[in-house]
């Protein structure tokens, strides 16, 4: 079972490498579909009593996060005709480089935080911490509105599986509370993002600070 959960950590973790050095914004969703089915695993194998509710939001949490999110995006990346991220604001090499700088700083402070944990998987919170740093730094180190989304998707993975990890009791109650709250978010995104490649011809979010009355 361990074996298993860390296999899954693993790939989570190189996926949060493939979101900080593709262009491709393709690239990038297929990598949150992976995510999320990793997710979903894991949440599977963490769970020391898996029963009715633990099969249904795992379904739900691939539903949501590996079918109709993704779909979002997509279709927003077809509105938008934006298929890749060609001027970070920071570069794609430096975003890796800073991406192992962020996953060793998550091992550092899991040493230090002394988490209790039901279950002997010493990568599963550093592998969070890192999901939700990968997601922050997307957000503030891409300029195109859908890049940004899926920032903010993958730093919801992250929190998602902080719910995995340690709500213990009712882990099914902040998953499924969270996955309502991003779908709802996400939805609200796509429309924007439509909007504003209807208005300006574009989705660079920096290039809405220039506008004047």
């Amino acid at each position: 079972m361990r074996s298993m959960c860390d296999i899954f950590i693993i790939i989570l973790i190189l996926l949060n490498f493939r979101l900080l050095g593709s262009s491709r914004i393709e690239a990038c969703i297929k990598a949150v579909v992976w995510q999320a089915l990793a997710l979903g695993a894991l949440a599977f194998f963490t769970t020391l009593y898996p029963g009715v509710w633990t099969m249904a939001t795992v379904g739900l949490t691939i539903v949501v996060k590996a079918g109709l999110l993704p779909a979002l995006l997509r279709r927003a990346m077809r509105e938008s005709e934006a298929s890749r991220e060609l001027e970070p604001l920071v570069g794609y090499t430096t975003s890796i480089l800073i991406g192992a700088c962020l996953l060793a700083l998550s091992f550092l402070a899991t040493r230090s935080l002394r988490v209790p944990l039901d279950h002997d998987l010493p990568m599963l919170v550093p592998a969070t911490l890192f999901t939700i740093l990968t997601g922050l730094f997307l957000i503030i180190a891409r300029k195109k509105a859908i890049t940004q989304v899926v920032g903010f998707i993958t730093m919801e993975n992250g929190i998602y599986l902080f719910g995995v990890a340690f709500a213990v009791r009712e882990p099914w109650m902040v998953q499924t509370g969270v996955l309502l709250d991003v779908f709802a978010a996400v939805f609200v995104m796509g429309i924007m993002i439509y909007r504003i490649q209807r208005e300006f011809d574009h989705i660079d979010t920096d290039r809405l600070s220039d506008l004047k009355d």
